[in-house]
């Protein structure tokens, strides 16, 4: 008997809309208190968003605003600026 392949939970990014396993991608979370942050966990309590681990996707994100859109929320300036920071550290 073959055994059973273990289910690997799949997510979209919210930019480039690729489908991709959850691992690959990097959770953004409406924290209950409403702040916005980077979820590397993957498993913080709020609404959630997934973006590609590349410079790319995350500059279009926020030229695009799609992140305030995926979440439902208005990202605060000291928010945007931790974000930014983040993607700063990717990859191109």
């Amino acid at each position: 008997m073959a055994a059973k392949k273990k289910h690997v939970p799949q997510r979209t990014c919210i930019v480039c809309r690729q489908v991709k396993d959850k691992k690959e991608l990097v959770r953004v979370v409406r924290t209950p208190e409403q702040r916005v942050v980077v979820d590397p966990s993957g498993k913080a309590a709020g609404r959630g968003a997934y973006l590609c681990k590349t410079a790319q996707c995350w500059q279009n994100a926020f030229q695009r605003k799609a992140l305030a859109r995926a979440l439902k929320t208005e990202i605060s300036e000291e928010d945007m600026a931790a974000l930014k920071e983040y993607a700063a550290g990717l990859k191109t």
